[in-house]
């Protein structure tokens, strides 16, 4: 007999994982997943109505391991995935709110295409350089940001030498003028 190997998350497994049959009334999932052997294929397109996905502590080689099919999904959460980078997030082009903490990004040229994001969380990131946050500038919504835990809340960029007339807070309100919050206090609190 052949053996079909079946996908990672199949229309059948995803049944399992929800406890629905009906997989058009899945509105939110969460799940920890290890995309290092498996690709999660384009298990977005059996969850046509799914708006929040919970990978938090999931093993995430790229952001492009979770496919194409995303783009209806509003809130995304993948903290402790051990990503270094954001390439493929632009495919989830509807997130209102996405929360990162805790992976190793630096680079956050790809958020400049998520045009609907509001709430961001890069909380202990490896982001050393305050021009990054000229990307963020570009998300016109984008209203709650936490950065504490990243070098770039101690000095301007990795080279630089600290200054104790350096406020990040500052700097940060000054490259997204609309932030409403800045790591949880009203960012005109500089």
């Amino acid at each position: 007999g052949e053996l079909l190997i079946e996908e990672y998350l199949s229309p059948r497994k995803l049944k399992v994982l929800t406890g629905v049959d009906d997989l058009q009334q899945v509105k939110a999932l969460e799940m920890r997943v290890d995309t290092r052997e498996n690709s999660l294929g384009s298990f977005g397109a059996y969850l046509p109505n799914l708006r929040e996905l919970k990978l938090n502590n999931s093993l995430l080689v790229s952001v492009r391991d979770l496919g194409t099919t995303l783009s209806h999904l509003h809130v995304l959460w993948m903290a402790r995935c051990g990503l270094s980078d954001l390439d493929g997030i632009s495919s989830c082009s509807s997130l209102k709110e996405l929360y990162i903490a805790y992976n190793n990004i630096s680079d956050l040229s790809q958020l400049m295409w998520l045009d609907h994001l509001e709430v961001l969380d890069l909380e202990g990131n490896n982001i050393e350089d305050i021009n990054q946050m000229h990307y963020l500038g570009l998300c016109g919504k984008l209203s709650h940001l936490t950065v504490e835990g990243n070098l770039i809340c101690l000095k301007p960029n990795a080279d630089s030498a600290e200054e104790p007339d350096y406020n990040y807070r500052a700097e940060v309100k000054k490259l997204i003028p609309h932030l409403e919050y800045l790591d949880e206090i009203p960012a005109s609190q500089t």
